[in-house]
């Protein structure tokens, strides 16, 4: 009976992390700007991929398997808002963001401060 139990819990995270990445592909799609695009990625995608290993976590029921599960949400956890500053950092220094809607602007402050012109 508690095999069942834990499938059942198994299947519903990986449902919810299926759907939660399939948000993440549809935002992709249809948001406009790359800031957009990126937090449309970073945020429910790695909820995504929390929520599909922890399924299979449960589901296995097996330390290697759950090991490797807490390995790749770590990853995950450690690079997705790395990878999201970069990303934001880059489109910003190469004109791809729209900056005028920005009450404070913290990063052309430092940008300016280190001798980077922006293009307008």
């Amino acid at each position: 009976m508690t095999d069942v139990v834990f499938d059942f819990i198994g299947s519903i995270f990986v449902f919810i992390g299926a759907v939660l990445c399939f948000g993440a592909a549809v935002a992709l799609v249809r948001f406009p700007d790359v800031l957009g695009k990126m937090h449309a990625i970073t945020k429910p995608q790695v909820l995504g991929i929390i929520f599909v290993s922890m399924g299979i976590g449960v589901s296995l029921r097996t330390w290697a398997a759950v090991g490797l599960c807490v390995l790749i949400i770590v990853l995950q956890l450690l690079t997705a808002p790395v990878s999201a500053s970069l990303v934001s950092r880059s489109a910003y220094r190469s004109g791809l963001s729209d900056d005028q809607p920005l009450l404070v602007n913290h990063l052309a402050e430092d940008l300016e401060d280190a001798g980077f012109t922006h293009r307008d």
